[in-house]
């Protein structure tokens, strides 16, 4: 219902606890066989979940064809920073190198956290929510590096799955607004789904893929747009 193509930057967003990282790590599991070469960047997350979501990889064979980069939430703040620019370098190498990659970065409202932190104590002037003026280049150079190549370059493709925390579902925050943007589409999971029992808690109804129809037959768009308006209706 919401396709993703190759080189696609579609953006994952909700609140804490509402199942943004099983969409995520869902993602790479069924990406088994497939020939993709995943990439899992976790930034500033609790070492218990890292841990879990590693493991989970070990016990359904993902790591054979995972990445994995963490700078944990007691790692310092230069290297919460780094992380997601770490993963793309690593996604780049094997896009140019003829290969599908998919990298997710869970998540960079985290990032744009450490590089507060580290502009307050150098003592740039702060602007909204105490953040620089320029953390939306922040994520548009580390964004804009997902693509799809030509023929020429060999055809590879780097898909990326940035995830963004809101604080009581406001999307109208300074971040997410930025990454809303940046991305080709959105995926939002609803607090309120989430909690009476529907998961994945994907509000299909303000979830969108700009150009992901792109990527499907003629079948599939008439399928997936009818049973998203069923879903978004009974979901109303």
């Amino acid at each position: 219902m919401i396709p993703i193509g190759r080189g696609q930057r579609e953006f994952i967003i909700g609140d804490r606890q509402t199942g943004k990282t099983a969409v995520a790590t869902d993602t790479i599991l069924k990406k088994k066989g497939q020939g993709v070469i995943c990439v899992y960047v976790a930034i500033g997350q609790r070492a218990s979940s890292v841990a879990q979501v590693v493991t989970t990889f070990h016990e359904e064979g993902a790591m054979e064809y995972t990445i994995v980069v963490a700078e944990m939430a007691d790692s310092p703040a230069t290297l919460q920073y780094l992380a997601p620019y770490t993963g793309a370098a690593l996604a780049e190498y094997f896009m140019y190198r003829e290969r599908h990659t998919l990298i997710i970065y869970d998540d960079l409202s985290k990032q744009a956290q450490a590089y507060r932190q580290m502009s307050l104590l150098l003592r740039r002037p702060p602007g909204r929510e105490a953040y620089l003026g320029d953390v939306f280049y922040l994520h548009s150079r580390l964004l804009e590096r997902a693509a799809k190549l030509n023929s020429l370059l060999g055809e590879g493709s780097m898909t990326a799955l940035p995830i963004v925390e809101t604080q009581s579902g406001d999307v109208s925050a300074y971040i997410p607004t930025n990454v809303i943007s940046i991305t080709d589409g959105q995926i939002f999971l609803s607090a309120d789904l989430f909690n009476i029992g529907i998961r994945p808690a994907i509000n299909v109804g303000i979830s969108v893929s700009r150009v992901g129809s792109a990527a499907q037959i003629k079948a599939m768009k008439q399928v997936a747009g009818k049973s998203k308006l069923e879903l978004a209706q009974f979901a109303e």
